[in-house]
Order: structure tokens, then C-alpha cells, then sequence
């Protein structure tokens, strides 16, 4: 095995990741889908459309990519929230194709590249993502983090887990 580029290393490491959730949600039916399964609410399917807009689309079609912030709902947590007509099928291949779209914005992107959009919010929270390198370890983080999220709501749900103890 060759060694591999640092942005190679980080991105196998966010593909694990979106791997995880994918596959922690596979077979479970669209009700249980939709089923809001923690007091605050929340469905698992919300939380992969969260995921395409606020992780993948945010920061990498927008704050490294440049793109406009206009693809974001509107609303107080409207990412998390399904349309009524938005199926299963509709949400996952949103999260596929956001990914894809992140992929070629990190293929194009130097890790030492300052973001071409950053947002005034970070600022205001003290936060400094400096370039991609940042914002990738950040996107793995927030990506592992639901990870975990959906692992438990799975064993709530039907009992299935992604790693047996």
C-alpha cells in the first residue's frame, strides 16, 4: 500500500464516517425513518438532511466552494425538518449527491486554502476555521458524532447495532 496524501488520509477517514451513517440506517423502514425518537424530536431521517445541508453543502459547496448560502432553509432548525411529499429515497440521495459534490470541492482544494466564504457566525463564536484542513477535521467530527447519535437511536429503535460489544 502506497502511502497516501494528507488529504487522502482525511478524507477516508469522512468517507468511514458517512459509510457509518448510511449504513446504521439501512433496512429500517420509512416510518421508523420519520419517527421522532428522542424527547427534542428529532427523526433520523432529519438528521441525514441535516447532515447534506449543514455539513456537506455548508461548509464545503459554500464556505470552502464559494458557493451562495441560499440553498439553506429557512427557519430555526429547517434543516433538520422534512418536507411533507420528501421520502426516505429524496433525503438519502440528497445526502449522496451533497457528498459527491463535497468530494470534487475537496479534490479541487488545496488543505492550506482559506475558506472563499467564510461566515460572519464564527467570528461572533470565536471560532477560527483557517482553511480546508479545519473544516474537514470539523465535518469528521460532526459527521462521527451523528454517527453515534444514529447508533443509539438504532438500538432503541429495533435493537440493531453497528458495533457489537
Amino acid at each position: 500500500m502506497t502511502d497516501a496524501t494528507e488529504t487522502e488520509l482525511l478524507l477516508r477517514f469522512l468517507n468511514a464516517q458517512r459509510r457509518h451513517v448510511l449504513g446504521i440506517l439501512e433496512d429500517l423502514p420509512e416510518d421508523q425513518l420519520r419517527r421522532p425518537v428522542l424527547p427534542s424530536g428529532w427523526t433520523c431521517l432529519g438528521l441525514v438532511k441535516h447532515l447534506a445541508l449543514s455539513d456537506e453543502h455548508y461548509w464545503f459547496r459554500s464556505v470552502v466552494g464559494g458557493e451562495s448560502f441560499d440553498f439553506f432553509p429557512e427557519g430555526e432548525n429547517a434543516e433538520w425538518r422534512l418536507d411533507p411529499g420528501e421520502s426516505a429515497a429524496d433525503v438519502f440521495a440528497l445526502y449522496r449527491e451533497e457528498i459527491e459534490h463535497s468530494n470534487a470541492v475537496i479534490a479541487a482544494t488545496p488543505l492550506d486554502m482559506p475558506p472563499r466564504q467564510p461566515d460572519s457566525w464564527w467570528q461572533d463564536a470565536g471560532i477560527d476555521f483557517p482553511n480546508l484542513r479545519y473544516i474537514m477535521l470539523h465535518v469528521i467530527t460532526e459527521t462521527s458524532v451523528h454517527a453515534g447519535h444514529l447508533d443509539a437511536v438504532r438500538e432503541l429503535i429495533d435493537g440493531r447495532q453497528w458495533i457489537v460489544l
